[in-house]
């Protein structure tokens, strides 16, 4: 009987391959089996994936407290999101870097400076985004750990320099992840061997667009470029058009901020909870505090969610940006 299964099981099972560590292999896993269909041509393979499942976290329980060496590429994920950026050398990554973050990597116009990632936080208004420098793509090698980093990032900012050869740099970069059976999700859908190819979301920075002065460059730039690629010209070097670059990077995130306060006090804008777009009311009480999730009766709203300032509403109303939540149990 076939399985009929979605494409969401094999882009977990893709991440699932290129996990190094058991609990990215467990949280695979466990994806993997969620988005199974429940029908008599899946029982074996349910049952297959459960026997998996239950030997990692044994062993995962024998093996707590030994110690592995790490690979520099296994980086953990901190503030709202990971944005790992890639390119070709010189491209302007660790510049980026070193300007908007508290990171020090090395900047040099000599070819292939950087060997290792460097990850920094970036600000973008009142959160911090990870922003990780990565060594340039090359035609001969590209490290498998390296490989998983851009598999596992919330978003993959692919970087070219609009005063080199910006229509082949961004060719040959996404041409290099394809080999590797990645993709940008914006080319869903029209690359070979869709099931077997994991889509990861980016966002294309033409650095090097100092001013405005650059605009006839970047328009050519554009006229060459084949197909439709969500590019963002801005600068590293400059800052000019970095507020629009954080922006999108903030939107392709798919977070919200939102704020909790407690009945008449101010709300304290400076640490809001980020949470994923789309997220009801409940889920947030949850984030809040466990006991708000299980014994919320109401809740008051104030934001662009609310039909009015302080509006009263349901578990099940859904969270907009900067929405400010007064929860009561």
């Amino acid at each position: 009987m076939p399985t009929n299964l979605p494409a969401d099981y094999f882009n977990a099972e893709e991440r699932f391959r290129s996990a190094t560590t058991t609990e990215d292999k467990v949280k695979y896993l466990e994806e993997m089996l969620s988005t199974i269909p429940k029908h008599k041509g899946t029982d074996h393979l349910r049952a297959d994936l459960r026997r998996k499942l239950s030997k990692l976290k044994t062993a995962s329980s024998s093996k707590k407290g030994t110690k592995k060496q790490a690979s520099p590429y296994h980086i953990n994920r901190e503030g709202a999101g990971q944005v790992v950026i890639i390119g070709c050398t010189n491209a302007g990554k660790s510049s980026l870097v070193a300007s908007q973050t508290n990171a020090d990597p090395e900047v040099s116009e000599v070819p292939f400076t950087t060997w290792t990632p460097t990850p920094g936080m970036m600000a973008i208004e009142n959160i911090q985004v990870q922003l990780i420098d990565t060594p340039p793509f090359s035609e001969d090698y590209i490290d498998p750990e390296f490989l998983n980093l851009i598999r596992r990032a919330d978003l993959v900012l692919i970087m070219i320099d609009l005063h080199a050869n910006p229509v082949q740099e961004l060719e040959f970069v996404i041409q290099k992840l394809l080999e590797n059976r990645i993709a940008p999700r914006y080319l869903e859908g029209q690359v070979e061997n869709e099931n077997f190819t994991l889509h990861v979301p980016c966002l294309v920075m033409v650095n090097k667009y100092d001013s405005e002065e650059y605009a006839e460059h970047y328009q050519i730039f554009q006229e060459l470029l084949e197909g439709d690629h969500p590019l963002i010209p801005a600068s590293a070097k400059t800052g000019h058009n970095l507020d629009a670059l954080k922006r999108a990077i903030f939107e392709a995130l798919g977070v919200i901020r939102v704020y909790s306060r407690a009945p008449g006090k101010e709300v304290d804008r400076s640490a809001p909870f980020v949470v994923e777009k789309g997220i009801r009311l409940a889920d947030f009480a949850g984030k809040v505090h466990k006991d708000f999730q299980e014994n919320l009766k109401s809740a008051k709203i104030w934001g662009s969610s609310a039909e009015f300032p302080g509006q009263m509403v349901s578990r099940d109303h859904v969270l907009e940006d900067e929405d400010v939540v007064e929860l009561q149990i």
